[in-house]
């Protein structure tokens, strides 16, 4: 059965438009030299391939109103690939991730550079300067993209509003993530630790992951307040549902699939949803396990198995399963319930739902 994501063929053009952005600003930076190239090579291995999920969302907001195809729209569905990249990216940096879908993170790709050379100084902090810049690139090319993208100026105009909040406040999100990291949990009732593990879903991963492409798309459109309103509490809820799902592939997930190691949320120390659901329902020793070794960068592989275990005994797996599936079914209520939006559209957008919430991403 053909993938949602493929429909319009939307990956592979998307995949094009990449390629010939890339193959633009290799142009520009041609004049730096050739070591700049380092940086968009990085760039470039990180958007080969991909869900494309956030463009998705955008070209089928945008097409829900009536509005027809065009390269000009696919090439503004393509800026969301690139501030996904720049939001990967830094994360990396700041979770000090050693890959990404299966890959050596950008700043571990760059700091390998630095000791093949043998270069003076740190190798790492190297990496690091580097994958920020490279980051940086990104957030410039998200913006020329859309700007240049050749959609009807009303409609980038339309658009713009969300396009700006979305860029602010996915920053802000993911500084209360690192905000969240280090504050303590120790005391705080169960509930207090769902509700600020899930306040960080919705600015970190929900708004940008769904809601935000999918409105930009829908407001350049010129949909009506009726069904912008379901539209944003359909990308809500199914963001926050794509979000649960990825922190159980973080503990859970299959290293092939996942693109990363085994347990790799349980060794950064996430204080996620599944997290407070599991301290919650934990016996002691299980307490005691996931309190002394969530966060520990040196965990072995018996070590994730045994957390796994703990994890699943407490029956947290089985409430976060539960969370995604009413979530799922909300945001598809919430999609019924608009009135003016294109039927294809919206059964592509339904069957979204299924792409973004499945047992394997």
């Amino acid at each position: 059965m053909t993938s949602p994501l493929d429909a319009a063929s939307l990956r592979e053009r998307v995949q094009h438009t990449v390629d010939d952005v890339l193959a633009h600003q290799a142009g520009i930076l041609a004049e730096v030299g050739p070591d700049a190239q380092e940086l968009l090579g990085a760039v470039a291995r990180l958007l080969t391939g991909g869900k494309r999920l956030r463009a998705a969302f955008l070209y089928w907001g945008y097409r829900a109103t009536g509005q027809p195809d065009s390269e000009a729209l696919v090439r503004v569905a393509t800026a969301m690939e690139f501030f996904q990249a720049a939001a990967l990216i830094h994360d990396d940096v700041m979770d000090d991730s050693d890959t990404r879908r299966g890959m050596p993170a950008a700043h571990r790709s760059l700091a390998a550079r630095h000791e093949r050379e043998s270069w003076a100084g740190d190798a790492d902090r190297f990496g690091v300067a580097g994958a920020i810049l490279a980051g940086n690139l990104c957030l410039n090319w998200t913006e020329e993209i859309y700007a240049t993208s050749g959609l009807d100026p009303e409609h980038l105009a339309r658009g713009r509003r969300v396009f700006d909040v979305m860029r602010t406040q996915l920053m802000g999100g993911q500084f209360l993530d690192v905000v969240e990291s280090a504050r303590s949990w120790d005391g705080m009732p169960t509930r207090e630790r769902i509700d600020r593990a899930e306040h960080v879903i919705r600015f970190k991963s929900a708004k940008y992951t769904v809601e935000h492409p999918l409105l930009i798309g829908a407001t350049a459109g010129g949909a009506c307040d009726d069904d912008l309103s379901a539209l944003s509490r359909y990308g809500l809820d199914l963001g926050h549902a794509f979000q649960l799902r990825d922190d159980l592939l973080g503990v859970f997930g299959d290293p092939a699939a996942t693109g990363k190691p085994a347990g790799d949320d349980l060794r950064e120390g996430k204080r996620t949803v599944l997290i407070a659901h599991a301290l919650a329902g934990a016996d002691a020793a299980g307490v005691e396990l996931i309190e002394s070794r969530l966060g520990d960068p040196t965990l072995d592989d018996d070590t994730v198995q045994r957390l796994r275990e703990a994890i699943s005994a407490a029956g947290a797996v089985d409430e976060v399963e539960a969370d995604i599936a009413r979530l799922a079914g909300s945001a598809r209520m919430a999609l019924k319930s608009t009135r003016e939006l294109s039927p294809e559209a919206t059964g592509v957008l339904d069957q979204l739902i299924d792409s973004a919430t499945a047992r394997a991403h």
